[in-house]
C-alpha cells in the first residue's frame, strides 16, 4: 500500500458528487467549490473533501492563453466546434472537459511537509490503486505533443488519458485530475490544435504553446479495449478510498461555506469577463 494513501485515506473523508448537473453547471463553479473547500478544509473547519464534477463541451483556458495574438480567432474556433469557452483563474494551458471526461478534485489541508510533488504522487497513486491491473502500464511523465502538457501527464503506450494540476490557497490544497473516460483523445486534441492555429496565427508569442500532436491522446476506453464510462471510474474512485481505510461522508456545503462560494464565485466570474475583455 502506498505510504502517502495510508497517511492521507484512512480517515473519514466528505464526498461531492457533481457529476449530473446536467449541462447548464458551468466549469466557473467547479473552481469556485474547489476555492471553497480549500478555504474552509485549510480552516479545519470541514473534513478532507473528494469532489467528483463533469462538465459539459468546454474549453477551459489558461491565462497565458488568453493572451494569444488573436485569442478572439481562437476562440471562436472553439464556439464553431458547439463548446462553451472560460479562462481559469489558476496555472496550466487548455483542455476539454465534456461528458466523457470525469474530473475529481482532492481537497486536503496543507499540512506541513506536505510538498507539491506529494500533491501530485497522491492523486496519482489513487489512480494506479483504481486501475490495478494495469498499474505498471501507467506512467507519469511529460506527453509532448498533449494539451496541457505537464510532467504529471498519465499515459499507457506513451498515449496521455489524464492530467493532474494543484491549486493551493488559504491553507488548503486542491489536487485536481482530468480523465479522459471514454470518447475520441485525437478529436479532443484535434479541437485544441485548431485554437491554438487560430490564436496564434503564425505570430511572435510570450510563451511556448504546445504543439499538438492529437495521436499522443487517448481515453481510458480506447487504451484499455474495453468500454468505461464516469460512473463506472467514479465508483472504482470511492471503491479505493474505502479500501484504504476511508470512511465516506455524504454531507453537502454548510451554511458558512455557501456563503464563501458565493463570494468565490463572483470573483472567479468578474476576473473571468476581465480576462475575455482584454
Amino acid at each position: 500500500m502506498s505510504l502517502l494513501l495510508q497517511q492521507h485515506l484512512s480517515q473519514p473523508w466528505r464526498f461531492l458528487d457533481h457529476t449530473s448537473f446536467g449541462p447548464t453547471f458551468q466549469a466557473l463553479q467547479s473552481f469556485a467549490y474547489d476555492d471553497t473547500l480549500c478555504t474552509s478544509i485549510g480552516k479545519s473547519q470541514s473534513p478532507p473533501t473528494l469532489r467528483a464534477w463533469v462538465h459539459h463541451n468546454t474549453v477551459v483556458l489558461g491565462i497565458q492563453d488568453s493572451r494569444l495574438p488573436q485569442i478572439k480567432a481562437g476562440i471562436e474556433a472553439l464556439k464553431g466546434f458547439q463548446h462553451h469557452v472560460i479562462v481559469r483563474n489558476s496555472g496550466g494551458l487548455a483542455v476539454v472537459l465534456d461528458s466523457g471526461i470525469l474530473n475529481l478534485s482532492l481537497v486536503l489541508k496543507e499540512e506541513k511537509g506536505f510538498s507539491i510533488d506529494d500533491g501530485y504522487e497522491l492523486m496519482y497513486e489513487l489512480i494506479c490503486s483504481m486501475f490495478q491491473d494495469h498499474r505498471e502500464q501507467i506512467e507519469a511523465r511529460e506527453i509532448v505533443g498533449s494539451y496541457c502538457p505537464g510532467s504529471y501527464d498519465l499515459s499507457i503506450d506513451g498515449k496521455k488519458f489524464a492530467g493532474i494540476s494543484q491549486r493551493r490557497i488559504r491553507g488548503g490544497v486542491a489536487v485536481q485530475i482530468y480523465l479522459c473516460v471514454s470518447g475520441s483523445g485525437a478529436e479532443r486534441a484535434k479541437m485544441i490544435r485548431t485554437f491554438y492555429d487560430k490564436a496564434v496565427a503564425g505570430q511572435p508569442t510570450k510563451f511556448v504553446y504546445p504543439r499538438i500532436k492529437p495521436e499522443t491522446m487517448a481515453s481510458l476506453s480506447e487504451l484499455l479495449g474495453q468500454p468505461h464510462n464516469v460512473s463506472d471510474v467514479l465508483l472504482k474512485a470511492l471503491m479505493t478510498l474505502q479500501q484504504h481505510g476511508a470512511s465516506l461522508l455524504t454531507e453537502s456545503l454548510s451554511a458558512d461555506e455557501w456563503l464563501l462560494y458565493e463570494q468565490h464565485f463572483a470573483r472567479i466570474s468578474e476576473r473571468n469577463e476581465k480576462l475575455l475583455a482584454e
